[in-house]
């Protein structure tokens, strides 16, 4: 998938100054009733996930990508065909509740609304997976600067030269998200990451953008281009935008998916998916 693929940016603006106070109930009402922006910094503490929702007849090849790249598509849950419903959020609708969608037909972005239930289908499966947002405020914990969050802006994403593992039809590259970290703080970074691998875990690589065959940080595929500061490291994470660059490589007759960087608020604290015991 290629910038030509997207929309027009829009304006970057910051869901709300208080957003990070909110609870995952609040962000989703707020939402429901049309508030549209990324959510990094949204719900301090609460676990986001990425959304793909598939024709069931498309939801075994989808079920057994995420099983073969467990890296970008960390699977937290899986609905019944046609449910909008989600143990991770009790009372919540995904066809409301995410602040901007996207809506694909044959492989091809046709729309990116807010509300998502005029394209809702009785035979749609959904997927929610782990998303790397969630693993912010370990960083931060840890001192770890996050430079979209200070710049309001969202979090810059890239298609990479890594072909996935194929899943029967399904197929497509890795798409990773990038954070600039200071030297000092990439242990710190490598380090509380990898104890979240339900929400991507550690990085997949750290410098040199060329060896994941991005040509230029300033020009994201999705999300916003963000400043480094001087001797900042390119820091990449693998990306659960990951499975619409197979939605484009691979043109399923229908699917809808959150918009990059606009994802569901769970009610999971974020600690519930960390590992214990580890050094």
């Amino acid at each position: 998938m290629t910038r030509e693929n997207r929309t027009e940016d829009r304006p970057v603006t910051t869901v709300d100054a208080h957003a990070h106070a909110w609870s995952p109930q609040t962000a989703r009402a707020r939402f429901r009733e049309g508030l549209a922006g990324p959510t990094a910094g949204v719900a301090a503490g609460h676990t986001q996930a990425n959304l793909i929702a598939v024709p069931a007849d498309w939801a075994y090849d989808t079920l057994l990508f995420c099983q073969r790249n467990p890296k970008p598509c960390p699977v937290l849950d899986v609905t019944d065909a046609g449910s909008p419903q989600t143990v991770l959020a009790e009372g919540a609708d995904l066809r409301t509740d995410l602040p901007r969608y996207r809506v694909w037909q044959d492989g091809e972005l046709v729309d990116e609304p807010t509300d998502a239930r005029p394209y809702w289908r009785d035979d749609l499966v959904s997927f929610l997976l782990g998303c790397s947002f969630t693993f912010e405020w370990a960083l931060a914990r840890a001192g770890v600067p996050i430079r979209h969050v200070e710049q309001g802006r969202n979090v810059p994403m890239y298609v990479t030269g890594r072909a996935c593992r194929e899943a029967g039809r399904l197929r497509g590259p890795m798409v990773v998200s990038m954070r600039p970290v200071p030297p000092e703080h990439l242990g710190a970074a490598i380090r509380e990451s990898s104890l979240l691998p339900a929400v991507h875990g550690g990085p997949v690589h750290c410098g040199d953008p060329a060896a994941l065959g991005i040509g230029d940080l300033d020009r994201p595929d999705f999300g916003d281009p963000v400043a480094l500061a001087d001797g900042d490291i390119p820091v990449f994470w693998a990306c659960g935008v990951t499975p619409q660059a197979a939605v484009t490589a691979s043109r399923p007759p229908f699917a809808i998916t959150h918009a990059p960087g606009h994802m569901f608020l769970t009610d999971a604290r974020d600690e519930q998916y960390r590992l214990v015991g580890v050094d």
